[in-house]
């Protein structure tokens, strides 16, 4: 039980911060993506071609694309090294590991007991047999995606009102980086503890959930989550990016054409809501 406590621990950190790095790190690509276009006026070329909203909604999803592209990658390459890893253990272990995961962590009678290598080998086998690794992993590419399209939508509207000055960037950036903050020191309390009030309300709040619902998944259903809870989570996220989605890009069908005023989030509200 402390194995596999230990284990759903590890997944749930593991995961809740890669998901707040790519988030992070591909928002502020789209981000960077937009202010480029609008900063050599290319941004005014294609749209003349194109509408605002295909054109914001064509890099979010082509770079996302390569995040996951570069997470499927990853899971394979750790699968395939893995592998590599267990074929190059001496033949004798390879043997004694094979007989302890067949007869359930005992040799068989009449075999010679197991080296501690070979015990310790089963034991990690074994711990990490225990995870539902076609959830967790499901999961993770659901609340990765879900949280990527949710927050480069913002990153995207951003960059689209951002004139030559970096600093204006920073300034617009804290309101959209305080939730993926707190949705950090929620996991570390999630992963303790995955049923505590503070654990549901952060993982069905889809400014959080993305994080912190990956440390409650890792504790399995329904002792960390209960289906109800994961659907609902699911649900809202998609309607949070749904949302989050129309709103930027209204403010970015007007601040991807405006040059030389800074602006704030009072002005890019008032786009968002009055605009026709």
């Amino acid at each position: 039980k402390e194995s596999n406590a230990g284990l759903a621990m590890g997944i749930g950190y593991a995961s809740g911060f890669l998901i707040y790095l790519t988030m992070f790190i591909y928002g502020t690509m789209v981000m960077r993506g937009v202010m480029e276009e609008k900063t050599n006026r290319i941004a005014e070329v294609i749209i003349s071609s194109v509408k605002p909203f295909e054109l914001m909604l064509g890099k979010i999803i082509g770079i996302g694309a390569v995040g996951l592209t570069q997470f499927i990658l990853w899971i394979t390459l750790i699968i395939s090294l893995t592998s590599v890893a267990m074929g190059m253990l001496p033949a004798d272990i390879q043997h004694q590991v094979t007989a302890l995961q067949q007869n359930n962590g005992q040799m068989a009678a009449g075999m010679a007991s197991a080296s501690e290598s070979a015990k310790q080998i089963y034991a990690m086998q074994h711990t990490f047999a225990t995870a539902n690794w076609t959830l967790i992993i499901s999961c993770f590419i659901f609340y990765f995606l879900g949280g990527y399209l949710f927050y480069s939508a913002l990153f995207a509207a951003v960059g689209s009102v951002v004139n030559e000055d970096p600093q204006d960037a920073q300034s617009l950036l804290l309101p959209i980086m305080m939730p993926i903050i707190f949705a950090m020191v929620i996991m570390t309390k999630a992963v303790n503890d995955p049923n505590s009030t503070l654990a549901i309300f952060g993982s069905l709040f889809p400014l959080t959930s993305p994080i912190v619902m990956m440390a409650r998944v890792a504790h399995g259903v329904p002792d960390g989550v209960t289906v109800v809870q994961l659907i609902a989570s699911m649900a809202l996220l998609v309607l949070g990016f749904l949302g989050t989605t129309w709103v930027a890009a209204k403010i970015y069908r007007t601040g991807i054409l405006m040059y030389g005023k800074k602006v704030t989030w009072k002005e890019m509200w008032k786009w968002a809501f009055k605009n026709n």
